[in-house]
């Protein structure tokens, strides 16, 4: 049980309405237009994995092919279905045809809209099946194994190599950790295309493809089993490939995936509409797989101040939640990222981070929010970081947090080594335990440092809110709202890849999970 905090319930609901407002503003530009992540995304989810010529992937192929042609508006899936129909070919046979230069999808006669729509409906079905059925493996698995209480200790592994992060994170799994993150290799969200195979040469991490999802499954699985608990993994799914890579994420049975709809926009300058379009298909597919998704919020404070921009984080907490409910996901979904990032020399910085923590936790509150360990303020005095990792430890525990970074003593000097990561695991379990029922003995008091604080960031966040719903969202993030970085909505990289559905588009998966016809 953690500390309570008494806010207005009123300006809470003020927040939440007008967070909607601003959403609704850009739900119909998302829904009027599609991109060639989301299409390969389709592609991929029917079946189609591999490479063709020069190592390129098959989905990029078939829907270059189809881009090129003029066709992409009607929806990859129009006519991967209405070729399967009329060949009897499986989806990635098609794909492997097409590669070849055997076959060219658009010269096909077309077969009547109603039996292409069927045929598309079915391979759909199937990739839901799959995705469904992995849900209830992962139910089964933590039905058996029971849930160990938050929060939950998320360690990161990031060799490179896929088969080194499998002997990291087993480890890891065997010292207490209960989530792994997977880091990609460097600027994989700049990348159009989701490389194809296992791969062991990333850099500062390893790259996202669906073989390497499978035997990082499959080890944690292995060790799971070993252990009695279930381990979650986790990957990321922003960038280019946001849609592709959460619907691989669905197939292989990933439990969380970092899926911001600003992160890729602002700290990798991908553009901004084709990140919103984008977020809106990937967290639908996420809904469906029972993914718990992340948000970046916490990178904010890694170029703003944390006293001073603490409503810039919740007001896109608030903006967050509501495009993840357009998508079709639930509260017990949505893992809304902050961060403990004050300067250590701050006179009570410890009851500011409580207050923002707590404000965060008493707005969302069935919401599994991650808490992400102090990174900015780490000069590489690794003593001096390990009782700031303590402080996160406790904040964590005391205001009821469920995801929860583990602090390493050693971050701002080197990816840390195996030692390193037992000494933070040591340091989180040792708090953790040790004040499991501290706060049951203690109350916020009213008018108090604390409470005063979190009315404080409330009011600003809602001024913010008001004034991002007057100018639009796209204009707010044009002005460098956010993280203090801006991005004007046709800048960046990624908007080539943008374009209006036309006439008779066709992705059976908008039917199937937001209109409940694939049923659950």
């Amino acid at each position: 049980m953690s500390l309570t905090l008494n806010i207005d319930p009123a300006r809470v609901a003020r927040a939440r309405e007008l967070a909607g407002r601003i959403v609704d503003q850009v739900q119909p530009f998302i829904e009027r237009h599609t991109t060639t992540a989301i299409e390969r995304a389709v592609v991929r989810l029917f079946g189609v994995e591999g490479k063709g010529p020069d190592d390129v992937p098959l989905a990029n192929l078939l829907v270059e092919s189809l881009q090129d042609g003029g066709g992409l508006d009607r929806g990859a899936a129009y006519w991967l279905a209405n070729a399967c129909k009329q060949t009897g070919r499986t989806p990635r046979q098609v794909a492997e045809a097409v590669a070849g230069g055997e076959l060219d999808l658009m010269q096909l006669p077309r077969l009547p809209q109603e039996e292409i729509r069927a045929e598309a409906e079915r391979l759909a079905r199937m990739a839901l099946d799959r995705i469904r059925q992995n849900r209830r493996t992962r139910e089964e698995l933590i039905g058996r194994y029971g849930e160990r209480p938050a929060p939950w200790l998320y360690l990161i592994v990031a060799t490179g190599n896929i088969y080194e992060d499998v002997v990291q994170a087993q480890n890891a799994a065997r010292q207490g950790a209960d989530v792994i993150a997977v880091i990609r290799s460097t600027a994989q969200s700049l990348l159009d295309y989701v490389p194809e195979g296992p791969t062991t040469e990333g850099f500062g991490g390893t790259f996202a493809t669906q073989e390497n999802f499978r035997i990082m499954r499959r080890a944690l699985d292995e060790v799971g089993a070993e252990l009695g608990r279930y381990i979650r993994l986790t990957n990321y799914a922003s960038g280019l490939c946001m849609p592709e890579i959460a619907a691989l994420g669905a197939l292989e049975r990933l439990d969380m995936m970092l899926s911001d709809s600003m992160y890729g926009i602002l700290f990798r300058d991908i553009n901004p509409k084709r990140t919103l379009i984008d977020q809106h298909f990937a967290r639908m597919i996420q809904a469906e797989a029972g993914i718990i998704i992340n948000t970046g919020e916490d990178n904010y404070l890694t170029t703003s101040d944390a006293y001073e921009a603490a409503h810039t984080v919740l007001a896109s907490q608030f903006i967050n939640e509501q495009f993840a409910h357009r998508s079709g996901m639930p509260d017990s979904q949505i893992g809304l990222g902050h961060a403990f990032e004050m300067d250590p020399s701050l006179e009570d910085g410890l009851l500011y981070e409580m207050a923002d923590a707590l404000l965060s936790r008493t707005c969302f509150p069935n919401a599994p929010l991650k808490y992400m360990p102090p990174t900015r303020h780490m000069t590489g005095d690794i003593f001096m970081g390990h009782v700031m990792d303590a402080m996160f430890n406790l904040t964590s525990v005391a205001t009821g947090q469920q995801i929860h970074l583990v602090g390493i003593l050693t971050e701002a000097i080197h990816t840390p080594y195996l030692h390193d990561r037992f000494l933070a695991l040591e340091n989180a379990k040792y708090v953790i335990n040790y004040a499991r029922h501290f706060t049951e003995e203690f109350q916020v008091r009213p008018g108090g440092r604390i409470e005063r604080r979190a009315s404080e960031v409330l009011e600003r966040t809602l001024g913010l809110l008001e004034q991002i719903a007057e100018r639009g969202l796209f204009q707010a993030i044009a002005d460098g709202v956010f993280a203090g970085i801006r991005r004007p909505a046709d800048g960046g990289k990624g908007l080539d890849g943008v374009l209006a559905r036309g006439e008779g588009y066709l992705n059976p998966f908008y039917d199937l999970c937001l209109k409940g016809g694939g049923g659950r």
